[in-house]
């Protein structure tokens, strides 16, 4: 019964009109923009290097983090879970196809999360403790509410606020990290579940700036040794790499026959599958990441967007793609297992048990970043809603942070006593993702000409094309 429901909802959620908007708009954005992402590359690139070699000297602007911290953090929170059991899972419902359709919407999700990090930097504000924060609620409120003069802004303001709370129950990064852990290490998974909840505690304990601090040093570690340990593999196996990618072509224009213990896929399950999958990992058009980026200490909102379209990049394109080739590879996608199960069975079928232990050691790191990065999101929420009740807010705050990170071992308690297999419970992180996407992408089209505006700006200033107008506002509250 429970799984049903699931099943039913995740698809209705994520049916073919939020799977074609997301594309729609990633391709509006890309085509209006002229290709912005893949014309100026080696610019997107150079910047970013920029930013990392002189982050403590680039400290301009108001805000809590430096622009790498709060790029690292963010990446932290994508470079996680969705790379290696969110693939799994994509490839055990939709078929080796839904890797292509991953990459189309990656492509065209570049723009999308470079807009909205723009956006959330631009429209930011500062509240009375003088927190610089932004988010899409803000704007909602501002690019919307304000300038648009639309009165009833707190209606899709609310909605996104809620899903992305919503995240706060239903959680698979614990999950995953426990049961990799336990089943890897002969763990009991309840033991385990709660002591991740408890350490994610005791760091967001700290608050952000340690946040920021821990994910710089953490963020690239970890991200070096998972792409390292697969490129010895790739090496290995080179001989297989173009037959892998052969077959992810052909199976996004055919679908997967039913082969040993996969059940078969369609062209539409791929396509869902695929694109549903870029967003978890790529966050964008989710709404989340934006919360983080809009802290960065920046003298320009594109600088801060230039990130968001690397993250997609790197967490998608490259991460997920690299994870792929590996579950292809091995074969065990034909076997019918699911989820993380099937990504760590993947790993310890070509490297033995050593590739096992390694990659749920990383899996552990990926989960814990993203948990500790949900967390802000989670605040930042809060902060804006309750801002004209300080009392209430000063309230919810307190408890948020000392609870925040046991719902999420309940959740383990819960699909682990109802024997919830992994393709539901990843169904059920879809449907959290599904909500505030739907809000922020519609946000995202109907603020499209400030985007444009803001990066036409920054291409006269920092590119030397066309002519810088000093009246454009870079910020809306200065």
């Amino acid at each position: 019964m429970h799984e049903k429901i699931v099943e039913t909802l995740g698809h209705f959620l994520w049916d073919s009109p939020l799977v074609f908007a997301i594309l729609l708009t990633g391709f509006y954005y890309t085509m209006e923009n002229r290709l912005f992402p893949f014309r100026h590359a080696l610019h997107i690139f150079r910047e970013l290097w920029h930013s990392i070699t002189q982050s403590k000297v680039l400290q301009h602007g108001k805000g809590l983090l430096s622009s790498f911290e709060a790029a690292s953090i963010a990446i932290g929170s994508t470079v996680g879970i969705g790379s290696i059991g969110g693939v799994a899972a994509a490839i055990a419902i939709g078929g080796p196809g839904a890797v292509f359709w991953m990459w189309v919407a990656a492509l065209v999700g570049m723009m999308v999360k470079m807009a909205e990090v723009t956006l959330a930097v631009h429209y930011r504000t500062a509240d009375k403790e003088g927190n610089v924060y932004g988010s899409p609620i803000l704007y909602i409120e501002k690019g919307i509410g304000t300038e648009m003069n639309f009165k009833k802004w707190m209606i899709p303001a609310a909605l996104f606020g809620i899903g992305i709370i919503s995240t706060i129950f239903i959680s698979i990064q614990n999950y995953v990290a426990s049961h990799a852990i336990s089943s890897t290490f002969g763990q009991n998974i309840f033991i385990v579940s709660f002591l991740y909840a408890s350490s994610v505690f005791l760091v967001i304990r700290r608050g952000i700036k340690y946040l920021g601090k821990v994910s710089t040093f953490i963020v690239p570690m970890m991200s070096l040794s998972y792409i390292s340990l697969v490129l010895v593999i790739i090496v290995t196996h080179v001989n297989m790499i173009l037959p892998s990618i052969e077959l992810i072509v052909k199976d996004a224009f055919f679908g997967t026959a039913a082969i040993g213990g996969f059940a078969g896929a369609t062209v539409f399950q791929a396509i869902t599958m695929g694109v549903t999958q870029a967003v978890y990992s790529g966050e964008f058009g989710w709404g989340t990441s934006p919360i983080i980026h809009s802290t960065a200490k920046v003298d320009h909102p594109v600088k801060q967007g230039l990130w968001g379209c690397f993250e997609v990049f790197f967490t998608t394109i490259i991460i997920c793609t690299l994870t792929a080739i590996v579950i292809i590879i091995s074969g065990e996608w034909m076997t019918g297992g699911s989820g993380i199960e099937l990504a760590l069975h993947s790993f310890e079928s070509i490297l033995g048990m050593s590739g096992r232990y390694m990659v749920t050691i990383l899996l552990f790191f990926f989960a814990f970043t993203t948990s500790v990065g949900y967390y802000f999101y989670s605040e930042v929420i809060v902060r804006h809603l309750l801002r004209k009740t300080p009392a209430l807010k000063s309230i919810l705050l307190k408890y948020l942070k000392l609870f925040y990170a046991f719902p999420e071992f309940l959740f383990v308690v819960y699909v682990t006593a109802f024997h919830f297999p992994d393709k539901y419970i990843w169904l059920m992180s879809n449907i959290t993702t599904a909500v505030p996407t739907i809000i922020n992408i519609f946000v995202l089209l109907v603020l499209s000409h400030q985007f444009k505006k803001l990066l036409l700006d920054y291409k006269a200033r920092y590119m030397k094309t066309g002519e810088v107008d000093e009246e454009t506002p870079l910020f809306h509250d200065h």
